[in-house]
Formats: structure tokens, sequence, C-alpha cells
């Protein structure tokens, strides 16, 4: 009941959060990321990396989702990423496919030294095809970069995959941070260049991306003050 109690909190917020846009704010655009891949992969770890800057040890298997949030800078625009990191076990699955709709950007997780993680890629593509829009941006993340003696999956190989599959690809490390910015950055950067292509409808909640304009003036003068400054003698 706790685990079920939690999964339905992180909903609400997710409701909430699609509602915020009457409130003030110092950004652009809000990007939704979604986490995906096995249990043990790294996927909190990366968030953690990412929003924390630091490395999370000891990092607990994720229940439902999680939840962070961090502004970035793209082309002069300032774009506040929402990130949901899903949990990677089965049990789960069906509670976190609801995630995936209205995810601008999904970004998904192999262990390098876990060839099994590895091969259930395919499985976790086309979950994210199936439940996204056509121009959600995919970027595949080989991470534990730094465990080089026990690498199980080549770079060579991931790389195939990810061309083949038309993905951004690149290997990381939670820990020592290497990379971990570069796989969010990139793909804030892919789905910015999709808005100014038009491929994307910022109408359309699927998109995953939220615009928001520039707050009016405060200093903005109504027009019976400003008739009494043009009829004032001083």
């Amino acid at each position: 009941m706790e685990t079920l109690n939690k999964l339905y909190m992180y909903i609400g917020v997710d409701n909430y959060l699609s509602r915020m846009s009457a409130g003030p704010y110092n950004y652009n655009y809000i990007f939704k990321y979604i986490i995906i891949g096995d249990m043990g992969v790294g996927k909190s770890c990366i968030l953690h990396q990412f929003t924390e800057k630091k490395f999370m040890a000891n990092c607990p298997h994720t229940i439902g989702v999680e939840f962070g949030t961090r502004i970035i800078e793209v082309a002069g625009q300032k774009i506040k990423l929402q990130i949901w990191d899903t949990a990677g076990q089965e049990r789960f699955r069906a509670v976190t496919r609801s995630y995936y709709r209205g995810a601008a950007g999904a970004l998904m997780v192999y262990d390098i030294t876990r060839r099994s993680t590895y091969n259930h890629l395919s499985s976790w593509l086309t979950d994210t095809r199936n439940l996204t829009n056509p121009s959600t941006v995919i970027f595949l993340i080989g991470n534990k970069s730094d465990l080089e003696s026990t690498r199980e999956v080549t770079y060579e190989e991931a790389k195939q995959f990810a061309d083949e599959n038309g993905l951004m690809f690149v290997e990381a490390s939670a820990m020592t941070g290497q990379n971990v910015e570069e796989a969010f950055l990139e793909t804030a950067k892919k789905i910015y260049q999709n808005i100014q292509d038009g491929r994307l409808d910022l109408n359309a909640s699927e998109s995953g991306v939220q615009h928001k304009p520039s707050q009016p003036s405060r200093t903005t003068l109504n027009n019976d003050t400003q008739a009494q400054k043009d009829n004032c003698a001083c």
C-alpha cells in the first residue's frame, strides 16, 4: 500500500507540474525527460549527478518513479528540464509507462558491464517508440564507463545499435560525471532544434514542451495614470 501511495503521489505531482503556468518563472521553456532502462544500470545516479553534480553511492532502487529538475541554457534560451527517473523492475512497468506520454526526451540507459541490460534495449526502445510522439529525442547512454576492466559490451556494437535505430549515443559514468552533462544538454539541443524546424507542435500536450513567454513588464502604466502624467504641470 505504501508503494502504491508513493506512485499515486508522483502521478499527482506530474499532473500538478503540467498545469503550473501562471506563477513567476525565470525560464523560456519546459522540456520533459524520462530516464529508462533495466534495474541497477544507474539511472538514479545519472539523474543525481546531473542535478546535484555529485555521485550518490549505494543508490537505492527506484520504486515507481523519482523526479528532478534543473535549468540549463540552449541558444540563449533558459530551459527547465523536468526529469522523471523510472523504475526498471518489470512489476512497475505498467505504472511507469504512463510517464512516457508527453516526453520530449528519453534517456535510455544500459550498463556496459552487464550484457543482459544491453540485450534488453530493443524492448525499451519498442516501448519508447510506441508510447511517445514521433519527434521524441532518444539518447542511448552506456553507463559505468569507469569500470573498463569488467566491460561486457563494446563501444562499437552499442554505437552500431544507436546508428541503426537513429539514436544519439555516448558512454558515460555517473560516478565520475564523464559525459553525463553532455547527454542531457545534447538532448535539449536536439529538441530545441526540432522546435525551430517546426517539427514540434507546442500546442500539443504530447510534445513534451511548454513555452513560457516573457512576463509583461510590471512598470506598464494604465490609462488613468498615463492621463494624470500628461496633465501634470510640473
